[in-house]
């Protein structure tokens, strides 16, 4: 897969900027930082193939849960043993390795930015042009996951690309994302714009973190047994064909026959009652829905339905909101019932009267009419009283974003203010660290040309650190930084050593000793207290320099000495 994303995904993402720009990036769930630095070299290695790679750039947003895990990412230091993972050119290039660690390089943790979030509780990053999602998903409920891809279709930007899990797939959801290949873990958004009610941010859905399994169950339970539940409740009411739609139309259950009623509306498939609804008794459905949503009482509407045969059929229809049970609740009740089957209605032949059966039906229309006009001559009163309210509402809240907006303008002008002093700041911390860092590679240097083995202990006499060397004479690995140097073996023929080390951290007095090694060799130690510049004693400083050539010379002159003087004694 990250193969796929190097050589074909993140090639077709630049392309679509062929005149470069700042590309973004959310590594969601980035744990200890390996998917996020290798998001950063892949798209290093993609731009070698660019004419002008300094038009492009990538910025990383890199999140976790878990603090430990983003503090260990920022550092960006990793074991040797990720030498069977990383190529070799990747580690020659991106790495710095330094005793038997990796350290990514400044060009590589520039791209990253990493904070800890939980991102089912707090706000997503936008506009983005990669969204990595990997191995987390699994660990969620699927009703979790199901929230999770629309709010990721809205992150991406149109064309984006969302980077998930060998165990992950956008389940049902396949209007929203699309992939090239079978296989392949690399979905592309779909150029769809989705509604703002089917969006749950994570603000509304941070009960979902914790989901209880009484809860779970529950929800399982009333979806089984919604046939019945419909069942029982058409059956108290009613035995004719009856339909269940939520507050906004669409048809959940359907009992009985209803295609005289209702017939699918031509194009894509919609399960909506009003698009469903015959002709002849589509206002006076409407107008009834709208009313039985209103008030608890059932509402009973008539009206005509006319077939191909121009053959009329009178129906009334029972319109209930429902109250029990739960599971039902808010949802309104649809009955339909025939009343009368009436005579096909004939043209008369111009000239003739009309009869009495005509003339009533003609009456009966008209104040169908009338009805008709009046009731929506009410709504549109009541719409406009409504309208009007809303007006003076928005209105009221339009001058309270204008203070807002005001408000938001002085406090962006405060914090560019101080954006130019953490810049200034900023600046004056480089330069301190440029500055430090050269002493401290000057010292590093120094200290490596004497050839003088030094150990540094702390307070608690404890290894701090310790020169180039030292591991020829006390057995040292960088893992011992911390342990006690009681735990310490070293070939120095020194036992009061460690006696020595507690006297000078108590007196504050140095110790000097010459002391032979188990090998045959011979080291001048000095122990002295360590001094900060505050004058502060921080521990102790342990030097050890090798004069086995010096002692052997001394050696030698002695003997030599010896000789001279039994020679002239004698």
């Amino acid at each position: 897969m990250w193969e796929e994303l190097r050589g074909e995904a993140l090639p077709k993402i630049l392309a679509a900027y062929p005149e470069g720009g700042a590309l973004r990036a959310w590594s969601c769930g980035c744990s200890t930082g390996e998917e996020a630095y290798s998001l950063a070299m892949s798209f290093r290695e993609a731009l070698d193939q660019v004419n002008q790679p300094e038009d492009y750039s990538l910025h990383i947003f890199a999140t976790d849960l878990d603090a430990d895990a983003v503090e260990k990412a920022r550092r960006g230091l990793y074991n040797i043993a990720i030498e069977t993972d990383v190529t070799p050119e990747r580690l020659q290039r991106f790495y710095i390795k330094e005793d038997n660690k990796y350290l990514i390089r400044k060009e590589i943790r520039e791209m990253v930015t990493f904070a800890q979030q939980n991102v089912v509780m707090d706000p997503p990053f936008t506009k983005l042009d990669i969204l990595i999602c990997r191995n987390l998903l699994i660990y969620l409920s699927s009703e979790l996951q199901k929230k999770l891809m629309p709010l990721f279709h809205y992150s991406l930007k149109p064309g984006g690309l969302l980077f998930l899990g060998s165990a992950e797939t956008i389940g049902s959801q396949i209007e929203l994302f699309s992939a090239e290949h079978n296989r392949s873990k690399l979905y592309w958004r779909n150029n769809l714009t989705l509604r703002a009610d089917s969006i749950t941010f994570p603000s509304s859905f941070i009960s979902n973190l914790r989901p209880s399994l009484p809860q779970e169950s529950l929800m399982l339970k009333t979806a089984d047994n919604i046939q019945q539940l419909s069942d029982n409740l058409i059956l108290q009411y009613c035995s004719a064909p009856t339909v269940l739609a939520t507050d906004q139309g669409d048809v959940i259950y359907i009992s009985g026959k209803t295609g005289k009623y209702l017939e699918p509306a031509a194009g894509k498939a919609n399960m909506n009652i009003f698009a469903m609804v015959r002709e002849g008794i589509r206002y006076e459905l409407g107008t009834a829905f709208s009313k039985a949503l209103q008030q608890r009482e059932p509402v009973t509407v008539r009206g005509t339905l006319v077939d191909a045969h121009n053959y009329s059929q009178t129906v009334d229809m029972m319109l209930m909101k429902i109250e029990e049970p739960e599971a039902l609740r808010g949802m309104v009740m649809i009955a339909f019932k025939d009343v009368s089957l009436l005579p096909k209605v004939r043209r008369k032949k111009p000239g003739t009267l009309p009869d009495s059966k005509q003339v009533e039906e003609l009456e009966h229309e008209l104040l169908k009419s009338r009805e008709e006009a009046r009731t929506t001559r009410e709504e549109m009163q009541t719409t406009h009283e409504e309208l009007k309210s809303t007006n003076e509402e928005l209105q009221s809240t339009n001058e309270e974003l204008q203070s807002t907006n005001e408000e938001l303008t002085t406090s962006k002008e405060e914090m560019q203010s101080m954006n130019e002093e953490l810049q200034s700041v900023n600046a004056e911390q480089s330069t301190r660290l440029e500055e430090y860092m050269r002493v401290n590679n000057d010292m590093e240097n120094l200290l490596n040309s004497t050839e003088i083995v030094t150990v540094f202990l702390d307070n608690h006499l404890q290894v701090r650190r310790y020169t180039t060397g030292a591991n020829r004479l006390f057995k040292l690995i960088p893992g011992d930084v911390g342990r006690p140097l009681t735990d310490i073996v070293s070939d120095l023929n020194y036992p009061q050593l460690y006696d020595h080390v507690q006297d000078v951290l108590r007196k504050l007095i140095s110790v000097e000793n010459i002391v032979p090694t188990h090998d045959g060799r011979c080291f001048m130690v000095r122990i002295m207290p360590y001094r900060t510049m505050d004058k502060v004693i921080d521990g102790v400083v342990i030097t050890c320099i090798d004069i086995t050539a010096a002692k052997k010379t001394e050696n030698e002159l002695l003997d030599k000495i010896a000789k001279l003087e039994a020679q002239f004694s004698d």
